[in-house]
C-alpha cells in the first residue's frame, strides 16, 4: 500500500528573519500502513466513533485508526487509537494527527485486538500513550466478562489506572459521560456511551437516531391526525346540534301551520251549519252594589 506523507504545518507560510547553518531536517509521517483487522473489531471500532462523532463532531475533532504522532524528530513514535476525541473546534479531515500542532487527545479508546492480548504487548502500547500525554484512556475487552473496561487517567506526567467503581460503571470525566456496556446481537459486548450511570440514556447509533426521528415524526404525525379528527368531531357535533334545532323549528313551525288551518277548518264548517263561529269569552267582574 502506498504510503501518504505529511510534511510539519509550522514551516508553511512562515518568513524567517534568522539564518541557519542548515537546513531543518524533513521527518516523513506517514499517514497509515497496512494492518490485519478482524471484522467484529472494525465494526465495534467504527461503532464507537461515529456514536461519538455524532455527538462532538460540532465541538471537538475526533479519529478512528488513525495514526498519533507523538515526537516531531520520528515517525516510529506513534499510536493509532480505535477512536479518540480532541475537544476545540469543530471536527474537520485530518491526515494524520501531531501532538505537538494539535496536541494530546483528550481521550483516547482502545478495543482489544489480538496484538493487544499479551499483557506485555499491552504495557507497551500504555507506555506510548502515557508518553503522548493522552488524557483519558480506556481498554475495552468485549470478551471479557469481570472486567470488559479499565480506565487510565494521567496524572502528573503518569498513567494510573482507576479502581473499578461500586457500581462498575465508569465515567468520562472529559466528555461528562458514561462508558458502558451493552449486549449486540451479532457482536457480543459492545462498548457505548451514556448520559447516565444507569445507562438508561445511550448516545444513539447512526441508525438509532434515524428511527427516532423517525418515530418522532410518525407521532407527531399522529398528534396532528388527532387534532384533525378532534376538530372535525366538534365541527360534526355542532353541525348535528344545528340540524337539530332546526328541525324542531321546523317541527314547530309545521305543528303550529296545521293549527291554523284546523282552526279556519272548524270556522268554515259551523258557518256552513249555522252556528256562530266560537269566539273568545272575555270574563266579566261582578260589581257589588
Amino acid at each position: 500500500m502506498a504510503l501518504i506523507e505529511d510534511f510539519p504545518r509550522e514551516d508553511a507560510n512562515v518568513e524567517r528573519r534568522s539564518k541557519y547553518v542548515r537546513a531543518p531536517r524533513r521527518v516523513y509521517f506517514p499517514a497509515f500502513e497496512e494492518m490485519p483487522e478482524t471484522n467484529r473489531h472494525m465494526e465495534l471500532r467504527t461503532a464507537l466513533y461515529q456514536i461519538l462523532k455524532r455527538e462532538f463532531e460540532h465541538r471537538a475533532t475526533l479519529g478512528s485508526d488513525q495514526f498519533v504522532y507523538y515526537d516531531p524528530t520520528t515517525a516510529k513514535k506513534k499510536l493509532a487509537p480505535d477512536a479518540f476525541v480532541k475537544l476545540g473546534p469543530p471536527h474537520t479531515p485530518f491526515r494524520v494527527w501531531k501532538t505537538w500542532h494539535d496536541g494530546a487527545p483528550d481521550v483516547a479508546v482502545e478495543v482489544v485486538s489480538d496484538s493487544d492480548e499479551p499483557e506485555e504487548n499491552w504495557g507497551a502500547k500504555l507506555e506510548r500513550y502515557r508518553a503522548c500525554g493522552v488524557g483519558e484512556v480506556v481498554r475495552f475487552d468485549p470478551d471479557s466478562d469481570d472486567r470488559p473496561i479499565r480506565v487510565w487517567d494521567h496524572l502528573d506526567g503518569d498513567l494510573v489506572e482507576r479502581e473499578v467503581p461500586s457500581d462498575s460503571c465508569f465515567e468520562c470525566t472529559a466528555l461528562g459521560l458514561y462508558w458502558v456496556v451493552v449486549p449486540h446481537p451479532t457482536l457480543g459486548k459492545m462498548l457505548r456511551v451514556a448520559r447516565d450511570r444507569e445507562g438508561k440514556k445511550l448516545l444513539p447509533t447512526d441508525r438509532e437516531a434515524e428511527l427516532a426521528e423517525q418515530q418522532a415524526k410518525e407521532a407527531e404525525r399522529q398528534a396532528k391526525e388527532a387534532e384533525r379528527q378532534a376538530k372535525e368531531a366538534e365541527r360534526q357535533a355542532k353541525e348535528a346540534e344545528r340540524q337539530a334545532k332546526e328541525a324542531e323549528m321546523a317541527l314547530r313551525t309545521r305543528a303550529e301551520t296545521e293549527i291554523v288551518e284546523l282552526k279556519k277548518q272548524l270556522a268554515a264548517a259551523l258557518s256552513r251549519a249555522g252556528h256562530p263561529a266560537p269566539t273568545r269569552r272575555s270574563k266579566r267582574k261582578s260589581t257589588q252594589k
